[in-house]
């Protein structure tokens, strides 16, 4: 049979997702609400592939064997009947298998309810180069695992691309592909706007879940990632705000010169030397930038059993609104030296890590010599007596109470919070069984207690912006030059 050249035009693709015909990222992810037609882009990018590409050929792949029938192979079906390609491809219904016959290309549609079976799958022509789990939020990691492995090799460019609907803000995915920076990682978020074939009927019937289910519509119509259970935080209005929120203005982390206070004996930080330095792998993000003699707070979590990270929330103390994150898991020491720099930045702010697990980094604070610790009263063991003492401490007494605090400015002023990770931990956190407040297992709470805390020392600051200096005053003397004295006294001014 002579050759077939087909040409596939743009128009027959949406828009959002023409960038991504080309990505040879290893990892590929499509997510995003319902009705937003990632699937239906995935299959006629595979379709066109199987075209293009020499010694391609692709594993379709969902949690149940049996789905892939009426859901992704019918899709392929569709498509290439719907481009009327049924004389290039040869489908077989049996096995689930689609052939192109020019390429010899093809692609297998199997089920991990049997990894061990996928070990066997062979190809006609070449090797396995292309991966698509479908309904990727049903799948187990260990079977995402078994799939990684087996797409591997030398040769032509590999790639596994996922694809689902953001349920579980606490599910495997969002650990391995979101919460951390990996250059082998494209993510692609769309919604049903981003869908110009969906028919009105059906974008009237999304949007009326506005009104009459808000949390779904953030979920389910927006892609929000969601929760399941109970939340101590509202969960519509932390979703509602995920998808209002935008990027950090700037992410990285200072630099210092240090110097030795003979004196003092002691090795201390030049505070004309702290330098920002932009760095996307940073683990400072900055919303808001200083502002001249505005007040700030910083509170501040330290890891701790159940916790992998340190924490800094920035808050401009005369609105109440999240300027900047600092999270991190950070040696003790560095983590006071970045918070010494993160305060001394923000026009000297109060900070008020805690002190549960460790005191060190309080500790090197003073040595440092930071000039606006928060101050709290406890009991000296010894004498007994009421004494000031640096840092929060967080109590049986103290815990519901910040909490009850952040619960409060969640609800009535959603608005003040602009980082995507604190809202995230916001729908993990929950009641247990004993109906205490705290993050559900596998996830974290660093943040919401660092948020917390900073609310709380609040304050211990003012509320008011710093006057401006005061100029000099220029007082004017004006004498009448004597008429017998040219070279007398004229206009005199006087600085004081």
């Amino acid at each position: 049979m002579d050759e077939i050249t087909v040409q596939i035009p743009k128009r027959a693709f949406n828009e959002a997702y023409l960038p991504y015909l080309d990505d040879d990222h290893r990892y590929l992810i499509f997510y995003g609400g319902a009705g937003s037609g990632k699937s239906y882009f995935i299959a006629q990018r595979y379709i066109k592939a199987m075209m293009d590409r020499p010694m391609m050929n692709l594993l379709v792949v969902r949690a149940v064997g049996n789905t892939n029938r009426d859901s992704t192979f019918a899709l392929f079906k569709q498509i290439i009947s719907r481009w009327g390609l049924s004389a290039l491809f040869k489908i077989n219904d049996s096995d689930l298998r689609i052939t192109c016959t020019q390429t010899g290309n093809s692609a297998i549609f199997k089920g991990l309810d049997d990894t061990e079976k996928l070990k066997s799958i062979t190809f006609a022509k070449g090797e396995l180069t292309d991966i698509w789990i479908e309904e990727a939020s049903e799948t187990l990691e260990p079977d995402f695992n078994q799939l990684n492995i087996r797409l591997r090799g030398k040769g032509s460019k590999k790639q596994i691309v996922i694809s689902f609907n953001p349920i579980d803000v606490n599910h495997w995915l969002k650990k391995r592909f979101f919460d951390r920076k990996d250059e082998n990682i494209k993510i692609v978020h769309t919604t049903y706007k981003d869908n110009r074939f969906l028919d009105d009927e059906y974008v009237k019937l999304l949007e009326s879940y506005k009104d009459t289910d808000p949390y779904y519509y953030s979920v389910y119509c927006l892609g929000q990632w969601g929760v399941y259970g109970k939340t101590i935080f509202d969960a519509q209005k932390v979703s509602e705000r995920l998808s209002q929120i935008k990027e950090p203005i700037k992410t990285g982390s200072f630099v210092y010169e240090t110097y030795y206070d003979p004196k003092e004996n002691e090795v201390l930080i030049k505070n004309d030397s702290i330098k920002w330095v932009d760095d996307p792998n940073g683990y400072i993000e900055i919303y808001k930038d200083v502002q001249e003699r505005r007040p700030y707070v910083i509170g501040g979590d330290t890891a701790g059993e159940g916790s992998d990270n340190f924490t800094g929330q920035v808050l401009d103390n005369v609105t109440g609104e999240q300027v900047a994150v600092l999270l991190h898991q950070f040696d003790e020491d560095l983590y006071a030296k970045q918070m010494y720099c993160l305060g001394m930045y923000y026009n000297t702010a109060l900070l008020g890590p805690e002190t549960n697990y460790s005191t060190y980094p309080v500790k090197e604070l003073e040595r440092l010599k930071y000039p606006k610790m928060y101050v709290r009263e406890r009991e000296d063991t010894i004498t007994h007596k009421i004494v000031p003492s640096y840092g929060f401490q967080t109590t049986k007494l103290t815990r519901p109470i910040i909490i009850a605090e952040l619960v409060k400015v969640v609800r009535e002023h959603i608005e003040l919070i602009n980082d995507r990770k604190t809202l995230e931990e916001m729908l993990t956190f929950v009641r247990n069984e004993k109906g205490r407040p705290e993050a559900q297992n596998g996830a974290h709470d660093d943040l919401i207690m660092g948020l917390a805390i900073a609310h709380y020392i609040r304050p211990q600051q003012s509320y008011v912006e710093a006057p401006p200096p005061e100029s000099p005053k220029i007082y004017n003397f004006d004498f009448e030059r004597p008429k017998q004295n040219p070279g007398g006294y004229g206009e005199v001014s006087r600085v004081i």
